[in-house]
């Protein structure tokens, strides 16, 4: 059986985990949102707290184990990465290496939209339901605003990224399903019901 990881980047809001979970929807994939470990982890330590990262990184490199090795026809995992830091990339590169090793065909997805759009969706009732972190509407807005500011949350126009299998989509004006079938289609993920 063939394995696929998709990874989807982008900044906060942009709509990574509910076009995840619209490729989900139509590929054999299964979705594991960047929130899934957090909101657990946040739970038992503070964000500041060492133990927290150790446990949130602990949680993803399990799963990333389990879905490399495992029997599963593959995964979708969203990521909110800084462009500007080197050891973002080595990050990604090493999930990418893991399922690679394991005879995974592996793409890379980057979603961007206007800031205005991305605080609309910041409100949104999706995300409220799955993120709990992000339901203090005026905290999660201002962390936004610093984290832009202070990090390179997208790609340059024109940027050469470490990326084999890689496509950017602005979907500012596009819904999470229109943005799942074109990734499906230009990365020729099977549907579910097709063998691949």
């Amino acid at each position: 059986m063939a394995k696929t990881l998709v990874i989807i980047l982008g900044p906060h809001a942009v709509g990574k985990m509910t076009v995840g979970q619209e490729l989900a929807k139509i590929t054999k994939l299964r979705l594991f949102h960047n929130h899934m470990s957090i909101e657990l982890t946040r739970k038992l330590f503070a964000y500041s707290e060492k133990e927290w990262r150790v446990l949130n990184e602990t949680i993803r490199q399990t799963v990333f184990e389990l879905f490399a090795k495992g029997d599963f026809p593959g995964l979708i995992f969203t990521y909110m990465c800084d462009f500007d830091m080197q050891e973002e990339f080595d990050y990604l590169e090493k999930i990418i290496d893991r399922f690679k090793s394991n005879g995974a065909n592996c793409y890379v997805v980057e979603l961007c939209a206007d800031f205005e759009e991305r605080l609309v969706r910041n409100k949104s009732e999706n995300r409220l339901l799955h993120k709990e972190s992000k339901r203090n509407l005026e905290w999660s807005e201002a962390e936004m605003r610093k984290t832009t500011a202070e990090h390179r949350l997208n790609s340059r126009t024109g940027e050469v990224l470490p990326f084999e299998s890689y496509i950017k989509i602005d979907n500012t004006h596009l819904s999470p399903a229109r943005v799942a079938q074109t990734i499906k289609e230009h990365f020729k993920i099977a549907e579910k019901g097709e063998s691949s």
